[in-house]
């Protein structure tokens, strides 16, 4: 049978046991926290719970300095789960220093609108953003048809030599910067057929994720609001429905302003973030990509705690049984 193990897909016998995952995974007696299918599974359920195919383990190690929490695109793990965008910066040196302090580890960069090399007469990006230190994802920003996008991703692959990791997003207008998503479905299975791994910008539409994920796609980032807008999360209940369908990790992309925007799609389950205007259009944005680190890190511990039930009255914080008068 087939389970996701902190976003990669992993195989086993009948009957395995959580605890069977566990040990394969070098952790056996170590301070974990383990989350089956977004619920928290106690400790004491790990030898007798019995693992079903399609199950969805994150498993976490407590360390010193603070968890070991991994998540994994495209088969290789990252630890920040913040990723930025590099347009709309005043200057390259602005970018470098607001890249450093969101302590993110994959960048996005628009190949229709950046120089990476294609033109040698002026400043490259690469020159502050080193691709031994990053994972450089190339998007396809400004593509409205599926062949755009496409001849983009190739191009991408070319100038980063042979790179297979893209940012895959086909747009609808210029007005509203929303999907199309009937164009987002025709490219992605090109790419997918051609052996890229695509992360795939779409509606935060639950159906149209799912589908993207069946045709192939390695990550589902489905929309908070319109792109550059800052609204934040519009519609947490389908992002919510998103994730709980998903085998393959969900990010939030475009529409987050600020940093409790982050922290509520983390809260959620999200795998991750990608945001750019929020940090780049902020009055200081180096800042501010401090900011949405601590807020990206601060929902996702929020989420593997397990916020309290809310409740329509009040509920004493100290017990009342047991009182002397």
């Amino acid at each position: 049978m087939k389970i996701q193990v902190n976003g990669s897909q992993r195989e086993y016998g009948e009957n395995a046991s959580v605890a069977e995952v566990i040990s394969d995974l070098g952790l056996t007696g170590k301070r974990i926290a383990v989350e089956l299918n977004l619920e928290i599974l106690p400790y004491t359920q790990h030898a007798s719970h019995l693992l079903k195919d399609g199950d969805r383990l994150e498993i976490v190690q407590a360390i010193g300095g603070g968890q070991d929490d991994f998540f994994t695109l495209a088969g290789k793990q990252y630890r920040s789960r913040l990723l930025v965008g590099s347009g709309k910066y005043q200057d390259l040196e602005q970018t470098r220093l607001a890249t450093e302090a969101s302590g993110a580890e994959i960048i996005t960069v628009a190949i229709r609108r950046t120089n990476i090399g294609q033109n040698p007469d002026e400043p490259s990006l690469l020159d502050v953003i080193n691709p031994d230190k990053y994972t450089i994802l190339p998007n396809t920003a400004g593509c409205y048809t599926a062949e755009e996008a496409v001849r983009t991703c190739r191009l991408g692959r070319e100038l980063l030599g042979g790179h297979k990791l893209v940012k895959l997003e086909v747009l609808a207008d210029q007005q509203t910067l929303f999907p199309d998503v009937a164009q987002t479905y025709i490219a992605a299975e090109l790419l997918v057929k051609e052996g890229f791994d695509v992360m795939v910008y779409t509606n935060d539409d639950p159906i149209a994720a799912k589908r993207l994920e069946d045709i192939g796609c390695v990550a589902v980032m489905p929309l908070a609001a319109p792109i550059g807008s800052g609204l934040g999360i519009r519609n947490p209940y389908n992002i919510l429905t998103i994730i709980e369908n998903a085998k393959v990790p969900i990010l939030v992309d475009a529409g987050v302003g600020t940093a409790s925007d982050a922290a509520i799609a983390m809260e959620l389950g999200c795998d991750g973030v990608l945001m750019n205007t929020a940090i780049a259009a902020a009055k200081n944005p180096v800042l501010m990509a401090s900011a949405m680190k601590k807020a990206i890190e601060a929902g996702r511990e929020a989420f593997l705690a397990g916020r309290m039930p809310r409740k329509r009255f009040a509920s004493a914080s100290s017990p009342i049984d047991g009182l002397f008068f």
